[in-house]
């Protein structure tokens, strides 16, 4: 049973409009430490008319308990004000016991209890009751006193606007000032001894370590006299070599450690010397202590929304500090990563918060960075041996690196590996470790796992569309991401520096000299020679759609996917190609839910020896969603994006709506009931919280934001009543022929 949330267009009540001057919405932390707003002063003794106590008193003389009243019909004609006087641990007990039915500390749809309780008004002081029903607001209740109780709280005064709170403004209030403060993460003295200790560390002695840059001497010197002062904590603090190679990582994953990201001078306020504090930045979800690729940009597209301008900067400097120190961003800060990239998004990251901050002081300067480290990151990642294809001119996502990646068990690729024990007649270990350190030399497996590693760099991780190929593909998802770093750096440079960016000794790879300047024309050169590449390439007339290019086989692939529309993000596409993606590959990829990450027919069939891959049919992603907006806002196509974000949104807000506030890594975007339910190798993230969700998901949350942004008044409103799209559609056009009709 669901119930039905009130319209979107419900006043909300402010600070001010409750009975105390309290915000009814303030930030959980706001609500349940402000000691005020719990104390029941306003109740007084109730007053009855004399005919109600006459009756009363003859009750009592004949021992009849007082008759229920509830107290809905005389507590206020205002809809929004009534309160509640709750007893925080008894009401828990019971709420848990009667409605959260399969005990897993939420309730959902799925529970079967009665699905009401009834609480007592604060407006009474407790003596009339009103019943709350519905999972919505019980397992907003359940939130609710799951916070009351974490802040210490035993009695607490509940706004019913809390419980009933148009869904679409709880879960984004929700995601502004709780999820991104859960999923904020700085590494410096206040974190290091959980950041820097590696769930993935499988070695006989796992320890907290940290990997520091030989160009961050302050860095060392910091965490070694932190080490000094805790050496309980066991911190071991080591200089990176100076020089990385696959051997080089190889060697290290003997000590996997956290790798150092920026850190800023600021001033202790207790003893007034200046120190060392890390530079904050967002991770995907809960477990995550370390900094990401492009999930990081993803996430930003939603701090910018939610005017967390600063953390959107300190992620862009973050990276300005990997490129410099590490030569690329990395697929994650650990040490075992230092080969390997992600999908790259710094240029438009930087001029997203440049956007901001322009008129700032350093603003500028923080451009400036900004773009001189994607340059670098370019020349010596992207456009070098060996992810450059020198035939084509296009890109590949081919990390380098030896033997069985270190961040999986050993045991992940048993059915890999299987085979090779037994023709060396090894143990399993004895052959993994042979295998790694090169005493035996096996070629076929070493190209399975160039390919497994490419398919970690390219964010897709795992696919049906990148298996045993991944390193071989120049994709299209890299190169328009190529594209838009060529058009952004070229524009940015006109545009901002006067047509002249002078490129320092720090930031020179390749060909480049220190003192050189760069102008725009040689920019626009490259985006102009890779555009024609992609149409040669990559472009599909008849099927109106990019699809990946083997460099190995020269030919086009097959795959259908939703990269496809990362084109029309970067603005790689003709408007005769956007429309033709429009009219011929969109309709493949719309779902229920928004867009699939791949189709069916590509992802073939699937059974017990053939699984399920997390980015294939039947599954949608933010990235894939938030991109293809964009893109189609791009090239006018303002109906296609509308409909495309009100779907997701729709998705993500009933699953919140019956599943206790949930929000998930990835949706399956063919299912209209549990979408949040993946049968996929890796499951699914943001489920397993106990009463209220801490987090969400990063690129999840930010996608919400952002599609808020992308829909128009009208759908917003809809959202809030979970009315689905087809619903909505056939009432505007209802409304239209009504409207037609009385103009007759």
């Amino acid at each position: 049973m669901t119930t039905q949330p009130p319209p979107a267009g419900t006043p909300t009540p402010r600070r001010g409009d409750s009975s105390d001057d309290f915000g009814v919405y303030d930030d959980a932390k706001t609500y349940y430490t402000a000691e005020g707003r719990h104390a029941n002063n306003r109740a007084g003794p109730r007053t009855r008319t004399y005919s109600q106590n006459s009756i009363l008193k003859q009750m009592e003389r004949l021992g009849l308990k007082e008759p229920y009243r509830r107290g809905s019909h005389d507590e206020s004609t205002i809809p929004h004000s009534r309160r509640f006087l709750i007893q925080v641990e008894p009401t828990l007990q019971s709420l848990q016991s009667q409605e959260d039915t399969d005990g897993n500390m939420q309730i959902t749809i799925e529970d079967n209890g009665p699905k009401v309780l009834t609480l007592r008004t604060a407006a009474s002081n407790g003596h009339n009751r009103f019943d709350i029903r519905g999972t919505y607001m019980l397992s907003n209740l359940l939130q609710e006193l799951s916070l009351a109780k974490e802040y210490g709280r035993k009695q607490i005064i509940l706004d019913e606007a809390r419980l009933n709170e148009n869904p679409v403004n709880r879960l984004s209030r929700m995601i502004k000032d709780h999820f991104w403060e859960g999923l904020t993460r700085r590494i410096d003295a206040s974190s290091i001894e959980i950041a820097a200790r590696d769930p993935k560390d499988w070695t006989d002695d796992p320890r907290p370590r940290i990997y520091i840059p030989r160009g961050a001497p302050e860095q060392f010197e910091y965490y070694t006299k932190l080490a000094e002062e805790k050496p309980d904590i066991r911190l071991d603090v080591q200089y990176l070599p100076e020089i990385i190679t696959p051997e080089v990582m190889r060697d290290m994953n003997s000590k996997p450690g956290l790798l150092a990201v920026d850190m800023e001078e600021v001033v202790d306020p207790k003893t007034g010397q200046t120190t060392l504090k890390g530079r904050p930045f967002v991770v995907p979800g809960g477990r995550f202590n370390e900094l990401y690729g492009w999930d990081s940009y993803m996430e930003s597209l939603g701090l910018l929304v939610n005017d967390k301008v600063d953390l959107a900067k300190s992620m862009v400097l973050n990276f300005c500090f990997c490129i410099k120190h590490y030569g690329k961003i990395l697929n994650a800060t650990r040490s075992y990563y230092l080969c390997r990239s992600q999908p790259p998004f710094l240029t438009d990251m930087a001029l997203r918060v440049y956007d901001k901050i322009k008129h700032e002081p350093g603003a500028l300067e923080f451009l400036r960075t900004a773009i001189l480290a994607a340059i670098k990151e370019y020349h010596s990642v992207w456009m070098a041996e060996p992810r450059l294809d020198p035939v084509t001119g296009l890109s590949r996502y081919r990390p380098e690196g030896l033997g069985v990646p270190p961040e999986t068990e050993a045991g992940h690729f048993v059915h890999i590996l299987e085979p090779y024990v037994e023709k060396h007649g090894m143990t399993f270990d004895e052959f993994v470790h042979a295998y790694n350190s090169g005493e035996i030399k096996e070629p076929a497996l070493d190209e399975y796992f160039l390919h497994d590693r490419a398919v970690r760099e390219s964010g897709h991780d795992t696919t049906y569309r990148f298996e045993g190929v991944c390193a071989n593909l120049a994709t299209i998802d890299l190169n328009s991401l190529l594209f838009k770093y060529e058009t952004d750096i070229a524009r940015t440079i006109r545009n901002v520096f006067g047509d002249k960016l002078v490129i320092p000794a720090e930031y020179c790879v390749g060909s480049l000299v220190p003192g050189q300047v760069e102008t725009s024309a040689i920019w626009d050169r490259r985006s102009k020679r890779r555009k024609l590449a992609i149409d040669k390439y990559l472009w599909n007339e008849k099927e109106g759609m990019y699809f990946d290019y083997d460099t190995a086989k020269r030919q086009q692939c097959t795959y259908e996917s939703a990269t496809t529309f990362w084109a029309l993000w970067a603005g790689v596409s003709s408007p005769k190609q956007a429309a033709a993606m429009v009219t011929k590959a969109l309709p493949k990829f719309e779902a229920f839910g928004g867009l699939l990450s791949g189709t069916e027919e590509s992802r073939g069939e699937i059974g017990l020896e053939r699984p399920n891959r997390q980015w294939d049919y039947p599954y949608g992603w933010a990235p894939q969603q938030m991109l293809a907006w964009t893109g189609l806002y791009r090239y006018s196509f303002t109906e296609e994006a509308e409909r495309l974000a009100y779907k997701w949104l729709f998705m993500i807000t009933k699953a919140f709506v019956d599943f206790n506030g949930v929000v998930v890594e990835k949706y399956d975007v063919t299912r209209p009931i549990d979408p949040h339910r993946v049968d996929a190798e890796y499951g699914n993230q943001g489920l397993d919280f106990k009463g209220v969700a801490r987090e969400g998901f990063g690129w999840v949350n930010a996608s919400y934001i952002y599609g808020l942004q992308i829909v128009n008044a009208h759908m917003r409103r809809a959202l809030g009543t979970l009315t689905p799209y087809e619903t909505f559609v056939k009432a505007l056009e209802d409304n239209r022929n009504k409207a037609l009709a009385e103009l007759v």
